[in-house]
């Protein structure tokens, strides 16, 4: 073998020794997997967790009023102890998760910030704090990322941050990962989505694959979980940050673990419980729930028979908008009226969405859906201005699929249907 030869060999093996280490996304001194939430009030507070390795025992992050100035670090940012969590896998290394939560923080207000060690730091991140009286915003809705994340999920996050990069935040409804407990997939769910994680909060329910069961055989949610977000502790017993709800502006958005309600009868209880507390004691216009399991599938034998008689005469009588669901891997939209009932007006909006390249067929009669798609992956801007809501569901190429608008004249009625699909044509 000539010498050229070895030395192409060579730069090729180590490439393929640089490539290896990238996809084993392993932790370092300096932070990465910066991921804002919310845990209280948007208008006042703002979360943000990140990962260091197991080197890092003392966190912090700083943070400023935007003023445009570059003169961000202390005195003019004030600065926040973390609180430091470690997560120890059994196929993956031990790595510190910190985590802070800003408070006493100005609504409506442009803030940057940047977590770290002290001398290692991340980049000055901005976000934008909820206002404290209503106002129109947009978010972004994402189904099921699962499979190829990196690869293929990550176009798709960010053509809806290219769409609408003033969302407010993103509703992710579950199937995160494919494997659960599998730091690798969780590390490309936090490289394709990217800067946008550190810019937008997430709002995530859990779905099926973020579950596993231990070696007692007991049905345990992903450590990651609770490790990189910080979510709000309103739930019931047992499954708070997996069950929550958020207030923004003028919207009550709620999350339900149905892996819990699909294989747990006593859960499906608890949280039907709960969720009618927080739906009768609403003080806002409009009510949105995302969870993974729909309540009307589109796929072949998936129906949740007992999910959706214990909780959709919740959805009806306390007149729930929009609910945004996941796991069929297809595209469905419709108002999920019962044979009998299609002379009725109004009542909520069931939407089943995929943002990840896994797909099923449609397979489901009488078919509820007044839209469909099957091979085709999604996201959706959703955007309400005061008592009107409009959705978009657009395909990964940022081609408009589907298009309705919700108008609200009451808290106490359904809200008012308008295809503008049929306006277009």
């Amino acid at each position: 073998m000539n010498n050229s030869k070895k030395i192409v060999l060579t730069l090729i093996a180590l490439c393929t020794i640089q490539f290896s280490k990238a996809q084993s996304f392993n932790a370092s001194a300096m932070p990465d997997r910066v991921i804002l939430t919310w845990s209280a009030d948007p208008a006042t507070t703002q979360s943000v967790t990140w990962r260091t390795d197991s080197t890092v025992l003392k966190s912090y992050a700083q943070i400023v009023v935007e003023g445009s100035s570059p003169k961000l670090e202390k005195p003019e940012s004030k600065e926040y102890d973390a609180i430091t969590t470690p997560l120890k896998g059994v196929a993956y290394e031990t790595a510190n998760y910190h985590s802070v939560t800003f408070t006493g923080l100005q609504p409506d207000k442009i803030y940057t910030y940047r977590v770290g060690d002290g001398i290692n730091w991340s980049e000055w991140f901005q976000f934008k704090t909820g206002p404290a009286q209503t106002k129109p915003f947009s978010f972004i809705y994402l189904g099921d990322a699962q499979t190829d994340i990196r690869s293929k999920w990550s176009r798709v996050i960010r053509r809806a941050f290219a769409t609408h990069g003033d969302a407010r935040f993103i509703v992710h409804a579950g199937d995160l990962i494919n494997r659960s407990n599998n730091d690798s997939e969780w590390g490309e769910w936090h490289y394709g989505a990217g800067f946008i994680n550190g810019m937008i909060p997430s709002i995530p329910s859990s779905g099926n694959h973020e579950y596993f069961r231990d070696e007692q055989k007991v049905l345990t949610l992903d450590p990651h979980w609770r490790a990189q977000y910080t979510l709000p502790e309103n739930g019931p017993e047992g499954l708070k940050e997996s069950v929550y709800y958020i207030d923004y502006a003028n919207v009550r958005l709620i999350s339900l673990n149905t892996q819990m309600i699909v294989l747990d009868s006593n859960s499906m209880k608890i949280q039907a419980k709960w969720l009618e507390e927080v739906l009768k004691n609403n003080p806002k216009q409009w009510t949105m729930i995302t969870y993974h399991h729909p309540i009307y599938s589109t796929a072949k034998g998936r129906d949740n028979k007992e999910f959706r008689e214990l909780f959709k005469p919740l959805f009806d009588k306390y007149h729930v908008d929009i609910l945004m669901q996941g796991h069929d891997h297809t595209y469905s939209r419709g108002q999920n009226l019962p044979t009998g009932l299609s002379g009725r007006v109004g009542g909520p909006m069931y939407v089943v969405s995929v943002a990840g390249p896994k797909m099923y067929k449609m397979d489901v009669t009488p078919r509820w859906m007044d839209v469909f798609a099957e091979n085709t992956q999604l996201f959706q801007i959703i955007s309400v201005d005061h008592g009107v809501l409009t959705y978009t569901a657009y395909k990964a190429s940022g081609e408009v699929f589907d298009s309705f608008k919700l108008k609200k004249t009451s808290k106490d009625k359904a809200a008012e249907f308008t295809d503008l699909n049929k306006q277009k044509k």
